[in-house]
This record gives C-alpha cells, sequence and structure tokens, in this order.
C-alpha cells in the first residue's frame, strides 16, 4: 500500500475511533497497533511494547507531574479567590473592569498553575456569577473567562512548552522565557477588547453607594480584606519567579526545578491557608496523578502512532510533499499555521504537539525560522482550538461552571477573543521579536 493509501486510512480510523468516544490515548494506540500488525505482522507487537514504555521511561518527564502537583495545589487553594478580589479592588471600577481583573486574575493564575482547565475554573467560579450579578451580558462573562484559561498553556510554567522542548530537544528554559511577553500581549489584548465591548453594552461597573460613615468604614475593611489577599498571594508568585531564574540561570534542571516548585506550592498552601487536613492533601494527590497519568498516556501513545506513521513512510512522504512546496516560506507558514488550528480543534494540546513538533521541527528550520518563535505561535494556535468546538475543553468547563448560559452563547462571546489570538499570531509574524528578544536578553 502507497503511504498516501495508508494516511488517509489511518486518518479516518483515528476519527473513527474518536467520535464514538473512545479516549484519545487508546484511540491512538488501538490505530497505531492495527496499521502496524496490518503492515508487518504480529512480530510488530513486541515494537509497540517497546517503543510505548521506553519514550515515556526519560527523566526529563519528571517535570510534567512535579508541575501538575504545583498547579494542583495552587487551584486547591483559595489563592485564586484572593487573586481575584486583589485585583477587583484596584481594576473594578473602570469600564468593564471586573472582566478586565478577571482576565488579569487568569493571566497570574495560569502561571501560577500552568494548567488551562485549572485556570477557567477557579476564577470562572467566582468571576462569572459575580460579573452576572453586576449586569454583564452572558456572552462577555463566559468569554473572558474562557480566553483567559488558555493562557496557562502559554505563560510559564508550562507543561505543554515543556513537551515541546523533549520532543523537539530545545531548551525548556528558553522556551518558558519565550512565552512570557506573548503571553502577557494576549492578555492585553483580551483586555481591549473586553473594554470595547463593555462600552458598546453601555458599560458596566460596581453601582455607586451612598458615602456613609457605615459604608466607609466597610469599605476600608474591605480593603484591608482584598490588601490582606494579595499578600497571601504574593509568596506563589515568588516561587514561579524563583524558578524561572533556576532555570534561565542554570541553577536547577526542569526536573529539579518542578520538585522544588511542587514542594514549595504544597507547603505553601498547607501553611498560609490552614490545609492541614487529610483530605485536601489527598485531594491535591489524586489530581495531580490523574492528570499525569492522562497526559503520559497520551505522549507515550503518540509516540507510538508518531512509529507507525514513520514505518509506513507516511510522515516521510507529508513532510517532503510540504519543502517540496515551492512557495514563499510565509506561505509555507501560513500552511502549517492552519493545519495546526484544525488538529487543535479536535485533539487536546499534548497530543498535536507530541505528533507534529517531530515532523515540522526539520521544515521550520529548513525555512529558516527560529524553533523558539515558533513554538509559541503553535501554541496560540491550540490555544484557539481550546475555545472552539468541536472539542473546546474550556467552553465545556465554562457550561459546567454556569449550566444555565447556553454553549451557544458561551461559544458567540469566545469566538472575539480567538480572533485577538490570530492577531497575536499576525503580531508575532511581523515582530518575532516579541518571543525571542526576552530569551535572547536573558540567556544570550
Amino acid at each position: 500500500m502507497d503511504p498516501v493509501t495508508a494516511g488517509i486510512l489511518v486518518a479516518i480510523g483515528l476519527i473513527v475511533l474518536m467520535a464514538i468516544g473512545t479516549p484519545i490515548a487508546f484511540a491512538l494506540g488501538a490505530i497505531s497497533l492495527i496499521a502496524l500488525v496490518a503492515d508487518r505482522g504480529m512480530a510488530e507487537l513486541t515494537y509497540f511494547g517497546e517503543t510505548f514504555f521506553d519514550r515515556i521511561a526519560e527523566f526529563g518527564f519528571v517535570a510534567i507531574p512535579m508541575f501538575i502537583m504545583m498547579g494542583a495545589a495552587v487551584a486547591s487553594s483559595p489563592t485564586g479567590r484572593d487573586l481575584y478580589r486583589s485585583l477587583d479592588l484596584w481594576l473594578g471600577k473602570l469600564p468593564g473592569g471586573l472582566a478586565i481583573s478577571n482576565i488579569g486574575a487568569c493571566s497570574i493564575f495560569a502561571a501560577l498553575s500552568g494548567s488551562s482547565p485549572a485556570t477557567c475554573a477557579a476564577i470562572g467560579k467566582m468571576g462569572i456569577p459575580e460579573m452576572r450579578k453586576r449586569g454583564y451580558p452572558d456572552g462577555v462573562a463566559a468569554g473572558c473567562i474562557a480566553a483567559g484559561g488558555t493562557l496557562g498553556i502559554l505563560i510559564p510554567p508550562s507543561v505543554t512548552m515543556i513537551i515541546y522542548g523533549i520532543s523537539t530537544e530545545t531548551s525548556i528554559g528558553r522556551l518558558f522565557i519565550a512565552g512570557v511577553v506573548p503571553g502577557f500581549m494576549l492578555a492585553g489584548l483580551f483586555m481591549v477588547w473586553t473594554l470595547i465591548a463593555c462600552k458598546l453594552a453601555g458599560g458596566y461597573g460596581t453601582p455607586m453607594v451612598t458615602a456613609t460613615e457605615s459604608i466607609k468604614r466597610s469599605v476600608r475593611e474591605n480593603v484591608d480584606a482584598n490588601l490582606k489577599a494579595l499578600v497571601r498571594v504574593l509568596p506563589f508568585l515568588a516561587v514561579v519567579i524563583g524558578i524561572l531564574f533556576a532555570l534561565y540561570g542554570g541553577v536547577a534542571t526542569p526536573s529539579e526545578a518542578a520538585g522544588v516548585g511542587a514542594f514549595l506550592c504544597l507547603a505553601l498552601a498547607i501553611i498560609i491557608y490552614r490545609m492541614w487536613q487529610v483530605k485536601p492533601i489527598k485531594l491535591i494527590m489524586r489530581d495531580s496523578l490523574r492528570e499525569s497519568v492522562m497526559i503520559m498516556l497520551i505522549i507515550a501513545a503518540a509516540e507510538v502512532f508518531a512509529y507507525a506513521l514513520s514505518s509506513l513512510f507516511i510522515t516521510q512522504t507529508v513532510a517532503g510533499a510540504i519543502a517540496d512546496l515551492e512557495v514563499n516560506r510565509w506561505v509555507l507558514m501560513g500552511v502549517i499555521n492552519v493545519f495546526l488550528l484544525v488538529a487543535g480543534f479536535f485533539l487536546p494540546p499534548v497530543a498535536v504537539i507530541v505528533m507534529t513538533a517531530p515532523i515540522l521541527l526539520p521544515i521550520i528550520l529548513s525555512a529558516n525560522f527560529d524553533p523558539y518563535w515558533f513554538a509559541v505561535i503553535l501554541t496560540i494556535n491550540l490555544e484557539i482550538g481550546l475555545i472552539t468546538p468541536p472539542v473546546g475543553l474550556n467552553l465545556f468547563i465554562i457550561n459546567s461552571i454556569a449550566p444555565d448560559i447556553s454553549l451557544r452563547n458561551v461559544l458567540m462571546g469566545s469566538l472575539p477573543y480567538a480572533l485577538c489570538m490570530v492577531l497575536g499570531i499576525l503580531l508575532l509574524c511581523l515582530f518575532p521579536g516579541l518571543a525571542l528578544w526576552l530569551p535572547d536578553l536573558l540567556m544570550g
């Protein structure tokens, strides 16, 4: 069978398995096993097992469960609540200020947790009911949280950046730093659109109250409480800054930095929020184990899938066809962006990165694009997939938080933010220094 026909059959089989609800890891593993056995016989079962376990046996993957535990410790504590209250104190009086403060809280919480679903859930549980109570449209309330949650896979420390670094053998510390400026640039674009949307809708803010002495006293007490909440958040931010310093300063490897960060965040959650009971600690460990196993299974299955594609010469054929395109390199980048965007519609970020990054990297390098710049472009494309159907994870998280908001309203409120991400990609193409300036400044 020629590689093109084999590739079409594999793609159809994978789509069918996912369409009937098969988990991503099992779908990838099953279709890989069927393709290998059909092409080479039962002897391939031995290589299937070896490939499955060899890839995830790398020491670098230790960083993934450690960063996940770090994020779980933050997400399971009231850190998101304290962060939300503090930002609302400073930004809540602007037109649309509460929505803007939600995006700001998502940006900072993304840096603390490194997880888009955790960011979306932690900030959304408080932010969406409060915005609706103050008269914000459902679309704005849902959209700003769904979009803000996507920043978790771009602003460091990011699990997807770790997976990209291991898959392409690039510096994880440099990848982390490359995501800082684009991450906060996207947050700024989200805030600008939120301000415009709220202005068009008439402006929303905290209702004015009469300035009686009792109200003045309650306002002072509220300010004091919010400032104390901010003080409780600062140690967690210090841990993130310390991790970045350790990585770009060459003090520690990603696995070492992740281990120390996980321990410190867990200790801070216990000490600051007095989480002494066994139940919250057990919850953190359970969530960490569940998400780590899911990601590692996807990585292992995607590695087997990549091995199957390579054995059937599908990878080489596709890469050769793209490389042989006699087009301008920016047209080539446009084709790659469309491909990543479509892949992000159907697959989670981890699966897309493990499956495509090793294939696309040689093509990117041959076209004289920077691999760290491309990592940011790839990640933003996958962010768009988190808020677009049919598998937009953040859309379903928002729908579970506020089930009385229809999925259509959530989607319509999120689409302008997806366009902000497209604008972010265009800005990065016009000004690559947005992603490369800070890594070059700090790491040379």
